[in-house]
């Protein structure tokens, strides 16, 4: 599906990439946008304000400058509990989504254009993510990363998930998937 939203879109993300950086996306201060972090365990310490503020920034960089957001942050057996109950799958994971939209089959991902018209007026709630963040430690040394930039990683592709990619539908939905988390991870830490 050809989208000139979206392709209009990736290039000034791009271009942004290479230049200078405006102050208004530098900032992870919105009145509009909202993001609230539930910490529901308390083995591992993590910066919740860079973590709102990391939130912040993917969802302006994706035009989704009306969003709300919830994280909730978990350990190993919380995961496994809210994975077992929505997925059946008896076993911890590094990042769940449950998005409040629901989308068309023929549709791969929300537009920018088809999210800003439909939330014009209002803010409406994209959804929740939950993140595992022993799994996250864990991935971090196993891929080569600060825990936060595993943080920063899991959230984009949970954010991503919400607003309707999918990897696990096709080679092709997944290669767009990675792409879009590389250019908003790529982004985000310029910022």
């Amino acid at each position: 599906i050809y989208l000139p939203e979206l392709c209009t879109r990736e290039l000034i993300i791009r271009v942004l990439i290479l230049t200078r950086i405006p102050k208004n996306l530098r900032s992870c201060q919105s009145a509009t946008m909202k993001v609230l972090i539930k910490n529901r365990q308390r083995l591992i310490k993590i910066n919740l304000q860079k973590l709102k503020c990391n939130s912040r920034k993917a969802l302006r960089l994706l035009g989704l400058k009306k969003a709300e957001l919830s994280i909730l942050l978990v350990n190993d057996r919380g995961m496994k509990a809210l994975n077992s109950m929505h997925r059946h799958i008896g076993k911890t994971t590094d990042v769940l989504s449950f998005p409040q939209m629901s989308y068309s089959v023929k549709r791969k991902a929300l537009s920018v254009k088809s999210y800003n018209a439909i939330n014009a007026q209002r803010t409406t709630l994209l959804g929740d993510i939950v993140i595992n963040l022993q799994a996250a430690k864990r991935q971090a040394t196993e891929h080569g990363l600060s825990f936060m930039e595993e943080i920063r990683w899991l959230l984009v592709h949970g954010i991503l998930h919400l607003i309707g990619y999918d990897h696990e539908k096709s080679k092709y939905a997944e290669r767009k998937m990675r792409t879009k988390e590389r250019e908003l991870l790529e982004y985000i830490s310029k910022l």
